[in-house]
């Protein structure tokens, strides 16, 4: 059976879901990938239900103006309240979110089903880890952080600096600290895998750390078998992607560099407008 050359589409309220893009890279090298950026209206997590759901619908109608044939939401805050209205409107395309592959991992994962989660205040508050977890497993001990401050060190490219390692030790050390501390620790934000070394320093070795763009990366790949959605890579262009954004297309390739972990060109970034969609 032949292969599916279409791309795969990919949307976060900026530059974080890149780490997610990364892994997807990683993991499904013959795929093709459309990555959208809604840098004009970042962040989602200050904004209400309605209105990121309104956001995400904008985002993958653009992906799904590309051809893509499934829509990965690289978004926490996006994942948390957009997941069922985007299955539900963009039917047949399949949508994957980062939370319940997280969680899934976070629950195979933890020994004393005592489970860590970092992530920005708005997933914090939301509880969306702590519903996924909860579902899968209701006798696992959940504590959540939010770790907002993580986001602009990020941003600014400060991943192994000591403002990051005083953050990192202000934010985890009183949740890894007591006899009985969790042995699993859930990167509930996009954002933070750039920040894993500071992270594991204050958390030590023997805490297992689950990244969600990792776990994200694994669901795509199962969903593509499972639906024989796979490319085979002989259409050519394996590992090709186009970027959109939309604002400042050279401030999305100098700051997306440090999450996609290669240079992106500011010339191949199309800015695009999602209030006419």
């Amino acid at each position: 059976m032949p292969g599916d050359p279409r791309p795969i589409g990919v949307f976060d309220s900026g530059m974080g879901g890149l780490t997610v893009l990364r892994a997807l890279l990683a993991r499904l090298p013959l795929e093709r990938f459309v990555y959208l950026g809604d840098t004009a209206r970042l962040p989602y997590g200050t904004k209400s239900a309605e209105t990121v759901q309104a956001y995400a619908l904008q985002a993958s109608r653009l992906l799904v103006s590309e051809g893509v044939k499934m829509v990965v939401i690289a978004c926490n805050t996006a994942s948390a309240v957009a997941v069922g209205p985007l299955t539900e409107a963009l039917a047949p395309v399949p949508v994957i979110g980062v939370i319940e592959p997280g969680a899934r991992a976070g629950v195979a994962a933890t020994r004393n089903n005592f489970i860590a989660v970092i992530a920005t205040e708005g997933t914090v508050k939301g509880g969306a880890y702590a519903r996924a977890i909860a579902a899968l497993r209701g006798d696992i001990r959940i504590v959540q952080q939010p770790c907002q401050v993580f986001v602009a060190l990020a941003e600014e490219g400060w991943t192994d600096t000591r403002a990051t390692h005083e953050a990192a030790d202000h934010y985890l050390r009183p949740l890894f600290r007591g006899p009985s501390p969790p042995d699993t620790l859930v990167l509930g934000c996009t954002h933070f895998p750039v920040l894993a070394s500071a992270i594991r320093a204050i958390i030590g070795s023997s805490v297992a750390l689950v990244d969600s763009a990792e776990t994200t990366a694994l669901a795509v790949a199962e969903a593509l078998e499972g639906e024989g959605l796979g490319s085979d890579g002989n259409a050519g262009g394996a590992g090709a992607t186009r970027f959109f954004a939309t604002d400042s297309p050279e401030r999305f390739a100098r700051v997306g560099e440090i999450f996609l972990g290669r240079p992106i060109d500011a010339l191949s970034v199309e800015l695009v407008d999602l209030r006419v969609l």
